[in-house]
């Protein structure tokens, strides 16, 4: 039987909040610590890779908040596998403060220690972004979807949905160049999230679920 999917948002939500709270201890357990005898600037200027990895950690979270809540507004029943792929979403969310803290801290490692960290965060958010894929994919099939949705604009989501994996790729590839030029990417992948796009909410009206 299908059910509402209200809990699962709530859920989600949830979990997203975590994320967000876990982020903002491990800032500021990386706050410039007088014990070591350094100035406040120069404790903050060391730090700055614990600084860049909160910014680009924080505003892809936050992507992916937006794209789950505008998704999710028009999902009107789930089933089992629909949660399914929601909670290995999520898994894959939870998971990004751990691995972001590991590239900050090697930042400034070895190029071996840079790409494998780089890996593993490219790992953990194309993770995410394939079972965001799949979540929307599987309630299109089994009409999960509100019957009033446009058939177009659903076609054009899922396009939306499949650019983002590729464009993780690019920025996970620079990283063999230069390990900063693969964060910028990322940042610049988070600043073109914030332009409005087919399956966002409207600027000057609300879509409810009916």
């Amino acid at each position: 039987m299908n059910r509402d999917a209200s809990r699962v948002e709530t859920f989600s939500d949830g979990i997203f909040a975590v994320v967000v709270t876990v982020m903002a201890v491990e800032l500021l357990q990386n706050g410039p610590a007088r014990a070591t005898g350094e100035e406040v600037p120069d404790a903050l200027l060391n730090a700055w890779p614990s600084y860049l990895a909160y910014v680009i950690t924080f505003g892809i979270a936050g992507q992916i908040w937006l794209g789950h809540h505008n998704m999710w507004r028009y999902v009107v029943r789930v089933d089992q596998p629909l949660l399914v792929f929601n909670l290995l979403q999520l898994l894959f969310v939870a998971t990004i403060p751990f691995t972001a803290d590991l590239l900050a801290d090697n930042l400034r490692a070895a190029p071996t220690e840079q790409r494998l960290t780089a890996a593993l965060y490219v790992g953990t958010v194309l993770g995410e972004a394939l079972f965001f894929n799949l979540s929307w994919w599987w309630a299109r099939r089994r009409r999960l979807l509100h019957p009033d949705l446009d058939p177009r604009l659903a076609r054009a989501v899922s396009r939306r949905l499949l650019l983002r994996p590729v464009l993780y790729l690019v920025a996970f590839a620079a990283v063999f160049i230069e390990p900063i030029l693969s964060l910028v990417l990322y940042l610049v992948l988070v600043g073109l999230s914030l332009i409005r796009r087919p399956g966002d909410l409207p600027s000057s009206a609300v879509w409810e679920r009916r």
